[in-house]
């Protein structure tokens, strides 16, 4: 991430200050995806604010979607539902992309 945004590069204030870490803004977006918890629970154990932990959950989304969107996030072509159904029979799941809302 570091490398890819600058958002996640640790700086120092006017002061002189050590910023966030980098590690520190990927983990409060991880536990907020992880676990479904609110943006202020991330103050108290890794020393952020709710207002960066939540900046820093956004950009982290954007960079994630930009740079695995192409390929993690796009719709699914033949091939794809090919081989996603091969691997399902191979599994004993054989109708497995007909039940995905698990109604069916």
């Amino acid at each position: 991430m570091e490398a890819y945004n600058p958002y996640f590069k640790q700086r120092t204030d006017a002061l002189s200050i050590l910023g966030l870490s980098c590690l520190q803004k990927v983990t409060a977006a991880h536990k907020i995806l992880a676990y479904g918890i609110p943006a202020d629970l991330t103050d108290a154990y890794l020393q952020i604010r709710e207002s960066t932990t939540i900046e820093s959950l956004r950009v982290f989304v954007k960079a994630i979607v930009e740079v695995f969107g192409d390929w993690y996030l796009r719709a699914l072509n033949e091939t794809d539902i090919c081989r996603l159904l091969s691997i399902g029979e191979q599994r004993g799941f054989p109708w497995m992309l007909g039940s995905i809302d698990c109604i069916h």
